[in-house]
């Protein structure tokens, strides 16, 4: 199911399938729903063989593209010239079982022209304060720390003189 919340549009119903490829490791192939692939694996420590990301790297990567994708569409739906969005994440987890993310630390580099700091410091809020679904979940367990950075790429015409 589809809903729209906004001028936000998001699935309320997800589905994979998380599949163990068995031949002696511990590596999975995760399928979801939307028709995409990823193989996931443990470290060689754990009886792995180190031929994806592990499982809670992928949460981090998850989190990070949802947050990325936040910020540019409202950067873009504020009439804002953004080229480009990169975030980091830098986690630290819990020493003992479950070993949850316990501090996240976001980094974004956003590049574009003209671009306000106010308006991208309002857009990296609002997406962790109110779009962010995985930030926020994970804001339950976790302390959660931003910071960015605002690269002026004056290379190319405005999109919006382009659209003119």
């Amino acid at each position: 199911m589809i809903a729209r919340r906004r001028n936000f549009i998001y699935e309320v119903n997800m589905e994979t399938t998380v599949r163990w490829t068995g031949n002696g490791g511990m590596s999975f192939i995760a399928e979801t729903g939307s028709g995409h692939a990823v193989i996931m694996d443990g470290a060689p420590e754990g009886g792995g063989k180190n031929l994806g990301p592990r499982p809670m790297e992928m949460v981090l990567l998850g989190t990070g593209g949802c947050t990325a994708y936040d910020v540019v569409l409202i950067l873009q739906r504020g009439k804002q010239d953004v080229r480009g969005c990169d975030v980091k994440l830098t986690a630290e987890r819990a020493e003992t079982e479950p070993k949850v993310f316990t501090n996240i630390h976001f980094h974004f580099t956003v590049r574009g022209r003209n671009l306000k700091e106010a308006t991208v410091e309002r857009a990296i809020k609002l997406s962790h304060e109110k779009y962010c679904s995985a930030s926020i979940m994970l804001a339950k367990t976790a302390s959660m720390t931003h910071s960015f950075e605002i690269i002026d790429d004056l290379t190319l015409p405005s999109v919006h003189d382009q659209q003119a």
